[in-house]
């Protein structure tokens, strides 16, 4: 199980010089991936609109900080050797496919073959709105999306019709030194387990969070990821060949309970594992590295 660390973004700051050491400590520390999330435009919680939704929970508001996911990587791709870079996850439909494979083709390049793609529909109306993109296709969007980026990532030259696309005899350059990049998907409604089941090469399972599709509390992850796998068996595929990755919040309990949470993920049969430590009360990057640390020695054991 390879085991991760999510970039703590809403809190790290906007200092160039503190991403590139915390980066840089996390890959010192022996962990495998850094994990970004992605949001372009913040929500104002005080609008009369927000406010008749009820929506705006989380870090999706004004005042907290995301930096943009391929920017942020390209990056990293000059400070980091050999930690992978993943989005957990990218809000694919709201953006132009063509845009994101190039750009998505120029981060692995840049890092020699280390961009992990996890890409999702997102919940936020209103940022597709500002993004001039429809909210209520963004299911078949997304589907049509993955077919389009494997085609741009393997094929030099890419003629496709589809309802979203139409694309004649082009391609980008460079390509990926992953032909294809990994794409993961995020989410958990059924809807979206299905599709990620037809069409993943892996799960991001956020575990235990409030579920934005459903509006409901997964409380039981065995009962989730049994029923994922079967999906993943009815679209005639081996659910060995599809990643999951789980997550364990380092805000919650101290090393005992840090333990378990691997051991459950383990038990599950999870190929990544991803450790968060936002919403800890620390007030420092170096804090979220010393915390990580402890974290570290805690599973050596």
């Amino acid at each position: 199980m390879r085991v991760g660390v999510i970039f703590p973004q809403t809190e790290i700051g906007n200092d160039s010089a503190v991403i590139r050491d915390f980066a840089q400590a996390v890959e010192g520390m022996g962990y495998d991936h850094l994990v970004a999330y992605d949001h372009v435009l913040g929500a104002d919680p005080a609008a009369p609109r927000a406010q008749a939704r009820g929506e705006w929970v989380g870090a999706y508001r004004l005042e907290d900080a995301f930096h943009e996911v391929f920017v942020l990587f390209g990056f990293l791709a000059a400070h980091t050797r050999r930690l992978e870079l993943a989005t957990g996850i990218l809000i694919l439909p709201q953006r132009q496919t063509a845009l994101v494979a190039k750009q998505a083709a120029e981060v692995d390049v840049l890092t020699g073959g280390r961009l992990r793609l996890g890409v999702g529909v997102g919940w936020n109306s209103i940022e597709y709105e500002a993004l001039g993109v429809d909210f209520r296709t963004r299911g078949s969007r997304i589907t049509e999306q993955v077919k389009v980026l494997r085609a741009l990532w393997t094929q030099e030259s890419v003629t496709f019709h589809g309802r979203w696309h139409d694309i004649v005899a082009a391609g980008i350059n460079p390509m990926p030194v992953q032909r294809p990049i990994p794409v993961w998907m995020g989410g958990s409604a059924d809807a979206v387990l299905k599709r990620m089941a037809r069409l993943a090469d892996g799960w991001f399972f956020g575990g235990g969070l409030r579920d934005p599709y459903t509006r409901t509390t997964l409380t039981n992850q065995r009962e989730l990821v049994e029923k994922f796998r079967e999906y993943v068996r009815a679209a005639g595929r081996d659910p060995a060949t599809v990643g999951l990755e789980g997550r364990v919040s380092l805000g919650q309990g101290g090393p005992n309970e840090w333990r378990k949470g691997v051991e459950d993920w383990r038990a599950l049969g999870a190929t990544h594992l991803s450790v968060g430590t936002m919403r800890a009360g620390l007030a420092t990057p170096d804090a979220h590295v010393a915390v990580l640390r402890r974290f570290r020695e805690a599973i050596a054991e």
